[in-house]
């Protein structure tokens, strides 16, 4: 079988209604991202980033996948797929995918604010304080905030580069280190760029651009996929 490897990004979860960041009506209109999403702002206020973050775990849980997630799905009856995702939502294996990697983090789990290799899966919708870890330090959202290292890319460039076609959909691809995947797939790989805005993201004569959102984009490429 072949491979997909798809990359995907705020644009596909944004038609779930989970805003993205950078939109005029986005994620971080009233919240500056030094004050919400690096470790600073957990060190100073662990309490805004805890609320901050348990609000957007309620979003996430309430939001549902939407026909792009679920499109990608159907490849799997033809193809090994992998989804790269920048997302911390778990909207892709809500939808049924099998084989997803966050590179950003996960909502859905907590994590020890001492050793990243310590996670715990949520059972209700926050993080509070004093809720602790068993190495006693407090328990943070396994999320990878601005300005620390992102473990899982290692692993995400030895899937991309194994792929026999490459998937990208609504991401910018202006978020380092994420964006530098394209540089690591081989010249004869097949590679799509699914996003409204995607004419003016990419300069490349290698990428077929289709410009439309991610639910029709993403139904329209898996059909010629299937076919």
């Amino acid at each position: 079988m072949k491979r997909i490897v798809v990359l995907t990004g705020a644009g596909i979860s944004a038609e779930s209604g989970l805003k993205t960041f950078r939109a005029s009506d986005g994620l971080w209109e009233n919240y500056p991202i030094e004050k919400v999403a690096t470790f600073d702002a957990w060190s100073q206020n662990p309490k805004m980033v805890l609320d901050f973050y348990n609000e957007r775990r309620k979003q996430i849980y309430e939001a549902k996948p939407n026909p792009a997630h679920r499109s990608l799905v159907e490849l799997e009856k033809k193809y090994i797929v992998k989804i790269i995702t920048q997302n911390i939502d778990d909207l892709h294996e809500r939808a049924g995918s099998n084989n997803v990697l966050h590179l950003h983090g996960e909502i859905t789990k907590g994590r020890s604010t001492i050793s990243s290799s310590k996670l715990y899966d949520l059972v209700g919708t926050e993080i509070n304080l004093g809720d602790l870890c068993d190495d006693g330090s407090q328990m943070r959202p396994h999320i990878v905030w601005f300005g620390e290292p992102v473990p899982m890319m290692e692993k995400a460039i030895n899937v991309v580069q194994e792929s026999d076609y490459f998937i990208i959909i609504g991401t910018s691809l202006t978020v380092y280190p994420a964006s530098g995947l394209i540089d690591y797939v081989s010249d004869n790989v097949k590679k799509f760029y699914i996003d409204p805005e995607s004419k003016s993201n990419l300069n490349r004569n290698d990428i077929e651009l289709i410009s439309k959102k991610a639910s029709s984009g993403v139904k329209s490429l898996v059909k010629r996929l299937m076919e």
